[in-house]
């Protein structure tokens, strides 16, 4: 099989583009602290503010995101994973690509409560779903990660 000049760019685009979204974290990056929720209710209450900030800042890390992080700089979301029980797991999404209202990406959490996802799954929701946002910087820092960093320190 023969590919053209054209066809063979393509190819090699496309693969250099699933390279380049590979998600990048700096080995001295922020831990995740799974937390365990005595009730939903509560927990609904306590993190609904840092929610609150997630979202309205929102669109202009998505925008960033749109135009292209600098290297070595990745875009995570922070949504749910829901069990056919009712449990429910947050969990962070590697941003692949946004369009249409939708995020796609992969889970880049390691599902500890709802068995039917795994690490790296292909993953997609609509984007009034996401509860947090963060950037990772090559250096270890972070920006957002509202919700994430209040689940640090809490007390139920």
């Amino acid at each position: 099989m023969r590919l053209s000049h054209s066809k063979l760019a393509v190819v090699l685009l496309l693969c250099a583009s699933a390279h380049a979204q590979e998600p990048a974290l700096a080995t001295n990056a922020p831990k995740d602290k799974p937390t365990a929720v005595a009730s939903r209710e509560k927990f609904e209450r306590d993190i609904a503010p840092y929610v609150a900030r997630a979202k309205s800042t929102y669109p202009q890390a998505k925008a960033r995101f749109l135009q292209g992080l600098p290297k070595g700089q990745s875009f995570f979301v922070t949504t749910r994973l829901l069990g056919a029980d009712g449990s429910f797991e947050q969990v962070f999404i590697a941003v692949q690509s946004i369009r249409d209202g939708q995020v796609m990406g992969r889970i880049w959490s390691d599902p500890h409560i709802v068995k039917a996802y795994k690490y790296r799954d292909a993953y997609s929701f609509p984007e009034d779903r996401l509860l947090d946002w963060l950037i990772t910087k090559p250096d270890g820092s972070e920006e957002g990660n509202f919700v994430g960093n209040f689940l640090d320190t809490y007390k139920q």
